[in-house]
């Protein structure tokens, strides 16, 4: 990490995954860089960084489950880029406008096929507005190219729900990265079974992290150890993440893993999703469930 000024804040901490748009702009052009708007199609089609391709939760997901939300295969992820044009030696720079919590679960699924050439752009298209670089409405053109991950990946950030129902069992550290109406039952959302949280999990919102509800960017290095220094919880315990379908908690892995330093950290794939999918599966709740968006 870089020497830190006093008024420094988390964005300036030296990692490969994180990239500023002056640096951007200064690539943007280079045939090996890809550029991913991760937004639903209709704000993308309404303004996104020129060249940006476009991907969407449901471009990146496995449609085979009964539920919503699992990552999608090996297979699916080359198929899916080998038709946007991305090669396998490319770099991918992906944002958002929700502080890199959906450009985190590409950067999460990708990390766990051992594909590293991927950095999330800070601020998102905001900052990227802010610092007058080139916006438009036109789709980018594609042409199909060859994408291949490695063989066997270490999914070194990914738990299944077999994986989840062992560590109850023993004294892995389980966090629930949602709302705290979601957390304690009181709201269940859209995709879900049933309202509740996996048994003895502890509470973080994933959105503690960032500025939420101002510039969305990261909070400050000194305060996001603050906030996590709360769960005590330390950086070398075994520590599983959720969320309702794997975003949030993704995002809080980046947190962790790449910011903090943390060493032991996963992310339920399925998350609230699936684990209340099933009624065999131990849940507890605080409150009368209401059904929500």
């Amino acid at each position: 990490m870089q020497t830190r000024r006093k008024n420094d804040i988390v964005e300036d901490v030296k990692t490969k995954y994180l990239i500023e748009t002056d640096e951007l702009k200064a690539i943007a052009h280079q045939p090996n860089i890809k550029i991913i708007d991760f937004r639903k199609k209709e704000i993308y089609e309404k303004e996104h960084i020129v060249g940006a391709l476009n991907l969407w939760r449901t471009d990146i997901e496995d449609a085979a489950y009964p539920y919503e939300g699992i990552m999608a295969s090996k297979t699916q992820i080359e198929t899916l880029f080998g038709k946007l044009g991305i090669k396998t030696e490319d770099t991918i720079i992906v944002y958002d406008d929700n502080g890199l919590c959906e450009a985190s679960r590409l950067w999460w699924i990708l990390q766990n096929y051992d594909f590293n050439s991927i950095k999330l752009l800070k601020g998102g298209i905001s900052k990227w507005k802010l610092n007058n670089g080139l916006v438009t409405t036109e789709a980018t053109g594609m042409n199909t190219a060859v994408f291949k991950l490695k063989k066997h990946p270490k999914m070194q950030y990914y738990v299944s729900k077999e994986d989840v129902i062992k560590a109850l069992k023993n004294n892995t550290v389980i966090i629930d990265t949602r709302s705290e109406d979601e957390f304690s039952g009181k709201r269940q959302k859209k995709g879900a079974t049933k309202g509740g949280r996996l048994p003895n999990s502890i509470h973080i919102d994933w959105a503690e992290a960032i500025n939420y509800g101002g510039d969305m960017r990261f909070k400050e290095l000194k305060e996001l150890e603050n906030i996590y220094s709360k769960l005590n919880i330390k950086k070398n315990d075994s520590i599983i993440l959720y969320c309702h379908s794997g975003v949030r908690s993704a995002h809080t892995t980046f947190v962790l893993t790449q910011l903090l330093g943390y060493k032991n950290v996963k992310n339920y794939d399925g998350s609230w999703i699936e684990w209340s999918y099933f009624n065999d599966l131990p849940i507890e709740k605080d409150s009368i469930t209401v059904l929500s968006d």
